[in-house]
């Protein structure tokens, strides 16, 4: 009777082996999926990536006239006027405020302040000059600034002495 035993044994490891096979050979082979249906894409939530740090705004707009912000050192006006700072070389720090509907810059550094008329229409170079030197002595000031968002400058100034002008090469700060 054990010989009779391990026959069906046998028999039934060889079947179930069979049967393991088919079903592991028919997992692998290709099906159809099928497409999501409108209802199924309503109802999937989307992810989104967010980023690890928290979001700052880069332009910060104040809902007031431009009278009351016009000097301030980090308003940004939807009337035109906009702030950029230069580092210049050689050395020195330029604060530009410009003031797109009137058409002029004003111009800020250690040795003092000035106002700049455009003189041109074109937008890449815009130029600006003023008949009054920084210090608002007798001179002159020339501003060329140039790029999309007025990111190089070149400022040209001199005193008294109309021979002896000062150039600077200015590039906007981040």
């Amino acid at each position: 009777m054990n010989l009779e035993l391990l026959k069906q044994l046998r028999t039934s490891v060889v079947i179930t082996s069979l049967l393991a096979g088919a079903m592991t050979v028919s997992a692998c082979q290709p099906k159809q999926e099928t497409e999501p249906s409108l209802e199924d894409s309503i109802s999937e939530e989307q992810s989104v990536p967010m980023s690890a740090e928290p979001a700052e705004p880069s332009d910060v707009v104040v809902d007031a006239p431009a009278s009351e912000v016009e000097d301030d050192t980090i308003a940004s006006v939807n009337t035109g006027v906009n702030q950029i700072t230069y580092l210049c070389s050689p050395e020195l720090t330029v604060e530009a405020t410009y003031k797109d509907t009137d058409n002029q810059v004003v111009i800020g550094t250690a040795k003092g302040t000035v106002t700049l008329t455009k003189t041109n229409d074109a937008s890449n170079p815009e130029v600006f000059e003023a008949a009054t030197a920084i210090d608002g002595g007798e001179g002159f000031v020339q501003w060329r600034v140039a790029h999309k968002e007025r990111e190089t400058g070149v400022m040209r100034t001199a005193g008294t002495d109309a021979a002896n002008i000062s150039t600077y090469e200015c590039k906007k700060t981040v």
